[in-house]
């Protein structure tokens, strides 16, 4: 058989990731492609296959955030903030933030407009953790806004020599901490929390606080109140900051 020839060079991997990337920005771009989204959180965040400093990824997710579909929007703003958390910590991306700077500051921009009119609570939790990541002064603004989200953290005791996990609970379930997972278990220990005075609230706390009451967003208020304040260990019933031991687990 003769051998079969084509003029048509062979594509590079990189023009084929490219191709790749396009196609999945925009199937998202095009409406409710819930695939498209798990693709690309998959190929940009978990797996890195598609490179997140292409010039096509922050500037597509800044113009969906400036569009007006609200999902597509959030979406959007969820994963770019997620993409430039993880890039600063990063050697070879860690100016990914810097290059981008005006994208940055455009999906900044728009998740801020997106959380003032958000009436969902989760929706809502979601938009503040993408300003957090968006700004980029901390970096465990994903375990401190799960927690509300979920309604409870858990948690490791901060005494040197040791403690069980604790849960806590922060919703409808109650206010309380324990020792075990108080939503397989029956009868169990509870300790009450101690929720920080939100006249009392300083630094990121009372500016979260205060956002989330501005914007019609009480219950959240309430969580985060119990999120800034303290805990009891309920085997050692030492007291210690639930704020703390977030950011110390993300450190």
């Amino acid at each position: 058989m003769p051998e079969m020839m084509s003029s048509s060079p062979v594509p590079r991997a990189d023009d084929a990731d490219s191709d790749r990337l396009r196609a999945l920005l925009e199937r998202a771009a095009k409406g409710r492609d819930s695939q498209a989204w798990s693709d690309l959180w998959t190929e940009l965040y978990h797996n890195g296959s598609l490179d997140v400093a292409h010039p096509l990824v922050l500037p597509t997710l800044a113009d969906m955030a400036d569009a007006d579909d609200a999902d597509m929007a959030a979406s959007a703003l969820h994963l770019a903030g997620a993409l430039l958390v993880q890039a600063d910590q990063r050697y070879e991306t860690q100016n990914l933030r810097h290059r981008y700077a005006p994208e940055v500051t455009r999906l900044l921009g728009a998740a801020n407009r997106w959380r003032q009119v958000t009436a969902d609570r989760n929706d809502y939790c979601y938009l503040v953790e993408a300003v957090l990541n968006l700004e980029g002064d901390i970096h465990w603004a994903e375990d401190l806004i799960r927690g509300v989200v979920n309604e409870e953290y858990e948690l490791e005791c901060p005494d040197p020599d040791g403690c069980a996990p604790l849960w806590v609970s922060i919703g409808e379930r109650g206010f309380f901490s324990a020792a075990e997972d108080y939503a397989l278990s029956g009868d169990i220990k509870t300790f009450p929390l101690h929720p920080a005075d939100p006249r009392a609230l300083e630094g990121l706390g009372r500016r979260l606080h205060d956002l989330a009451l501005a914007d019609g967003h009480d219950e959240v208020a309430r969580a985060l109140t119990h999120a800034f304040g303290e805990v009891t260990c309920p085997e050692c019933e030492r007291r210690f900051s639930v704020i703390g031991q977030i950011a110390a687990r993300s450190s």
